[in-house]
C-alpha cells in the first residue's frame, strides 16, 4: 500500500487548483466504480478511493484543462490495470487492450469480493489460491469470450412507416390538403341542394315504419 494519503485543501479552499465540488464528483465516480466490483468493506473502499484521488491530485497542477473526475478515472484505470498485470504476470505494455475488461470479469468469476476482498489492489505477495483462481478465470474470460454489444435498430412498422414517410414530402401534403378541401366542398353542395332534406325525409319514413310495426 502506498504511503499516507495527503488530500489537503490549499489557500483558496480547493485541492490542487480544483474546487471541492469537483473532487466530490471525482470521489463519487471512483467509489461507484469500486462498488461495481462489489467492494463493500467501507474502510477498504474509502482507502482505495483516496488512493486514486491522491494520484489524480499530483497530476492536477500540471493539467489545468482536465477536470478532477477525468484525472481520477484515468488514474483509477491505470492503477487497476497495472495491478491486474502484476497478479496475472502480464506486461501492460505488451498486453491486449482487453486486459482491464477481462481482469474485472476474472475478479467476479473468481469470487474475489466474497473470498479475497482484502487482496484487491494490494501489492504482492498474494495467497496462492487467489492468484491461481485469478489466472484460471482470466483464461476463461478470453480471448474466445466476447462481450456482446447490441446495436439499436429502427422499428419496422410496415405500412405505417410508409405513410409516415409520405407525409414528409411537400407535394403529398399539398395533395391531401386539396382532397380534403374538395370533399368539404362536395359536402357543402350536397347539404345545400336538398341532401339534408333527403336525409330528414328518410329518417321520418324510418320512424313511421317502426311505429307501424312496433
Amino acid at each position: 500500500m502506498e504511503s499516507a494519503l495527503k488530500i489537503l485543501t490549499d489557500v483558496s479552499g480547493g485541492i490542487a487548483g480544483r474546487s471541492l465540488e469537483e473532487w466530490n464528483a471525482a470521489y463519487a465516480k471512483v467509489e461507484n466504480y469500486f462498488h461495481a466490483l462489489r467492494i463493500r468493506n467501507k474502510p477498504l473502499l474509502g482507502q482505495l478511493v483516496l488512493r486514486v484521488l491522491e494520484r489524480a491530485q499530483k497530476r492536477a497542477p500540471a493539467e489545468p484543462q482536465r477536470s478532477a473526475t477525468e484525472l481520477a478515472v484515468e488514474e483509477m484505470e491505470r492503477l487497476v490495470t497495472g495491478w491486474f498485470a502484476e497478479v496475472l504476470q502480464i506486461s501492460p505494455a505488451n498486453s491486449d487492450q482487453m486486459l482491464s475488461t477481462r481482469g474485472r470479469l476474472a475478479l467476479l468469476l473468481a469470487d474475489m469480493p466474497g473470498k479475497w476482498q482484502d487482496q484487491f489492489l494490494r501489492p504482492s505477495p498474494w495467497p496462492e489460491e487467489f492468484v491461481g483462481a485469478m489466472r484460471e478465470t482470466f483464461l476463461l474470460a478470453g480471448p474466445d469470450f466476447q462481450l456482446s454489444k447490441m446495436t439499436p435498430r429502427p422499428l419496422d412498422l410496415g405500412p405505417i412507416t410508409t405513410l409516415s414517410n409520405l407525409g414528409k414530402f411537400p407535394y403529398v401534403r399539398m395533395a391531401l390538403a386539396w382532397i380534403l378541401f374538395a370533399l368539404l366542398l362536395i359536402a357543402i353542395f350536397w347539404l345545400t341542394h336538398g341532401g339534408f332534406e333527403q336525409v330528414k325525409d328518410r329518417w321520418s319514413l324510418l320512424i313511421d315504419w317502426f311505429k307501424q310495426n312496433g
